[in-house]
This record gives C-alpha cells, sequence and structure tokens, in this order.
C-alpha cells in the first residue's frame, strides 16, 4: 500500500514592490509570494500547489498547510485518489481547524493547497493535464466532488447533473477547437497603477498588437488619475478594444457608485471588486446603478456560498474563480456549476504566482464539460514570473493554449525554490521586503 508520508511547504517570495509589479489601489507594493506544498507519497511520488499571497503572513500561509498534515499523513493514496470529494470534505470539515474559518481565510486555503496537491498527483499519476482529467471524469463522478450541504436551495445534485449531461453534445468540436486556436484570454499587464503614463501606454499598445480583445487598468487610489490614465488607455487601444477596469475592493458602496459614473464616459466593460468582497447587497446595489457596465466579482470569494448569494441576489455580472482563494478544484467545480446554472460568465483571476499556469486548467474544464461556451469569457493573463514554472503559459495571439504536461500546473523549479525562499534564498540576501503598514486610506 502507498501512503502520504507528509507534507513538505515553502516560503517562496518574489521581490515585485520593486518596480511595482502588481501594485494596485488596495495593495501598492506587493511582493508577490507563494506558501508552496509538495505532497510526498511513500513510493517516491509527489504532488505539488500552491496558494497565492503578496509577501508578508505567506509563513503563516505555510503554517496553515503544515497544520493539516496530521490528517493527511498515513492515508492511503489509491484510497484518496479515487474519491477526492471525500478527501476534500475531510480537510475543510474537521472540526477543530475548520472553527479557524468556517471554510474561509487561511486555513481553507491550505485546506485547498492539499486538495489541489491530490488533484496533481492523481492528474500525473493518470498522464494527464487537470482540464483534460477533469473533463473526462463521469457526469456522475464530477457531481460527487461537490459539497451541496450549504448549496441545495440554488443548486441540486440532480441539476447539476442535467447541466453536466447537457454538456457532453458537442465536447469532440470544442476540444478540437481548444487544442487548434486556444482559450480567450485579457491582459492586465499594461494596467498596474504604479506604472507611468510612459509605460501604460507602450504597454497598451503593445496588448493590443498581442492580439488580446480586453485590457484591464487598476483604479481608486485618485480621481484626477483615473481619468487620465483611461483617457491614455482608451486613445492607445482604439474604440474596438474593451478596458475592464478594477478597483480593487477599495471602495464603499456609494463611492464605488459616483466614482465609476466619471469613468463611464471611456466606456469601460466592466468594473471588478468595486466594494468589499462580502457585501452582496453591496455589489447588488452598484450593478443596479451602474448598468450596462458589468460588476465582476469574485477573486476573494471565500467559498462556493458567497458565490451563491452573489447569483442569487443578481449582484455580479462576471464570476472570477481564483485557483488558490477557495479550497482546491473541488469548491471551483461547484462555482462552475453554480455559474452555469444562473448563465452568468466565468471569467477566471489570474497573474500572481501560478495562478495563470492552474487556473486555465478550470476554465477549459468550464468550456469542455460545463458551460460549453467561451461567449463572455476570458482568462486573465500577466506577463510576470511565468519563468519559475515546469510548464509556463503560452498566449499565442491574445489566446491561452491548451496545457499538455500532467499535472494541475504548479510545479515551480527547484531552482527558483531555491532562490527565491524568504528569507534566506539568494534573491533576497541583502534586499528588503516592500515596507510594513496598511494600505492608504481613501
Amino acid at each position: 500500500m502507498t501512503t502520504i508520508v507528509g507534507l513538505e511547504t515553502h516560503d517562496v517570495r518574489f521581490p515585485t514592490s520593486r518596480h511595482l509589479d502588481g501594485s494596485d489601489a488596495m495593495n501598492p507594493a506587493p511582493d508577490y509570494a507563494a506558501a508552496y506544498v509538495v505532497l510526498h507519497a511513500s513510493d517516491g511520488s509527489q504532488g505539488h500547489a500552491l496558494v497565492f499571497t503578496v509577501g508578508r503572513g505567506n509563513d503563516v500561509q505555510a503554517a496553515g498547510i503544515r497544520a493539516m498534515e496530521p490528517l493527511v499523513r498515513g492515508r492511503d493514496v489509491d484510497e484518496v485518489l479515487s474519491d477526492l470529494g471525500a478527501f476534500a470534505r475531510r480537510l475543510s470539515g474537521d472540526s477543530q481547524l475548520r472553527w479557524l474559518g468556517p471554510e474561509k481565510g487561511v486555513v481553507h486555503m491550505a485546506a485547498g493547497a492539499v486538495v489541489n496537491a491530490a488533484w496533481d498527483l492523481r492528474a500525473v499519476r493518470e498522464g494527464k493535464p487537470l482540464w483534460r482529467l477533469l473533463a473526462d471524469l463521469s457526469p456522475q463522478e464530477v457531481v460527487s466532488l461537490v459539497d451541496f450541504r450549504y448549496l441545495r436551495d440554488a443548486l441540486t445534485p440532480e441539476e447539476a447533473l442535467d447541466i453536466l449531461v447537457a454538456a457532453r453534445e458537442g465536447r469532440p468540436d470544442r476540444e478540437r477547437l481548444l487544442l487548434e486556436q486556444g482559450y480567450p484570454a485579457y491582459t492586465t499587464t499594461p494596467g498596474w497603477l504604479g506604472y507611468d503614463d510612459e509605460r501604460l501606454t507602450r504597454l497598451s499598445k503593445e496588448a493590443v498588437a498581442a492580439g488580446f480583445p480586453m485590457i484591464k487598468l487598476k483604479v481608486g487610489a485618485n480621481l484626477e488619475d483615473d481619468v487620465r490614465r483611461l483617457g491614455l488607455a482608451r486613445d492607445a487601444v482604439g474604440s474596438s478594444v474593451l478596458i475592464g477596469v478594477d478597483a480593487n475592493q477599495v471602495w464603499g458602496v456609494q463611492e464605488a457608485i459616483d466614482r465609476m459614473r466619471q469613468l463611464a464616459p471611456f466606456d469601460p466593460y466592466w468594473i471588478e471588486e468595486p466594494t468589499s468582497p462580502d457585501d452582496i447587497l453591496g455589489h447588488a446595489r452598484v450593478r443596479a446603478a451602474l448598468a450596462p457596465i458589468r460588476v465582476a466579482t469574485g477573486e476573494h470569494g471565500q467559498n462556493p456560498v458567497l458565490f451563491k448569494q452573489l447569483l442569487q441576489a443578481g449582484a455580479v455580472d462576471v464570476v472570477q474563480i481564483d485557483a488558490t482563494r477557495v479550497a482546491g478544484v473541488n469548491d471551483n467545480v461547484a462555482t462552475l456549476l453554480l455559474a452555469a446554472k444562473f448563465g452568468v460568465p466565468v471569467c477566471p483571476h489570474a497573474g500572481g504566482v501560478g495562478l495563470c499556469e492552474m487556473v486555465q486548467h478550470l476554465a477549459m474544464f468550464d468550456l469542455l464539460a460545463v458551460s460549453g461556451s467561451t461567449d463572455g469569457r476570458m482568462i486573465e493573463y500577466i506577463d510576470h514570473l511565468h519563468e519559475h514554472f515546469v510548464e509556463p503559459v503560452e498566449i499565442v495571439d491574445g489566446r491561452y493554449r491548451a496545457p499538455r504536461r500532467p499535472g494541475i500546473g504548479a510545479r515551480m523549479l527547484p531552482a527558483s525554490i531555491e532562490r527565491f525562499t524568504y528569507p534566506t534564498g539568494p534573491g533576497w540576501v541583502g534586499a528588503d521586503p516592500s515596507p510594513a503598514g496598511p494600505a492608504p486610506l481613501q
């Protein structure tokens, strides 16, 4: 019998604050980071995953992952991999650790990292990239991944099964097109708040030349700056290219409405995270006031229950799942099914460290086996830190190419882990992280 023998964690951080890569109104100087985990089996096989953070606290997230080890050490690997629904429920439902959430925050993301590592191990064993592994599951197997306890009032197992069965029609053609053409993407690379006007303009033009149908700009620090930067971006990309804007939760509800009305002349496609990610009714009010500007949110959605409520309340036009914010693949499968039930498109949050590499699999699974569509759907792309991964994402003509390597996409190069382990790695020796302190008050 092959058993799980332990979890190995690494606090990996990149000094992105030096050049303000990733800067926005709420996170002015992030050091993009990964609480990285390797699940070790007794036969020498491994599963790799990570949780994305923005610097300080990455060690706390790594400690959360280590707290999961007693729940998995000694478990039969074949038993775990044959029922990853039960495995996920065991980790997120442990009564003592769950008290720290419940089903949210550090402990929930830690469970997600271990769940994702198990999925990586299974995908490698089966020789499939995660998107294909998930799409090849029977509808009944996909339904078994989801904990419906808090979702049944919005989505029953029977309804989920109907969605999955219906999506089987036309799948061979969709898979052929996916492999030939890839999956639509948009880019946030030009839009970081700390970039000067020249860099914003240049990168916006480069994004259009690279085939992206939409760029995204960070807003929310200063109205005059937002107006100027949106004007520069619109001039750079023309009227046919979409521009999304992202406030990163920095506004209150009425402020979000007032500020976006002043940015409306630039024809923003959506406003992302206009207010607190937990404020369902606030998002509904913003959406009603700003239509036809879309409201997008979800990268900080802590579990499928929050997405259920956003959808039930009619509070969101675009659902943005994140590969590491929730309890792994299983939670995200639940959210994809909820979005399909309510007919709302999913545009995954990416960027960060490894998020592009990981979340592309979920979007491609959705295309093949859940929604069956790319209408109104795009995966975020940011041109940062991909060189540190065994299989970096590949973008051609503004579209994600389907990954072919087995696994979930999270495996980092050992040399990168060694170089950027905090604070002892060569990439940090003699260097300082971004200064401590809260985001500036608005």
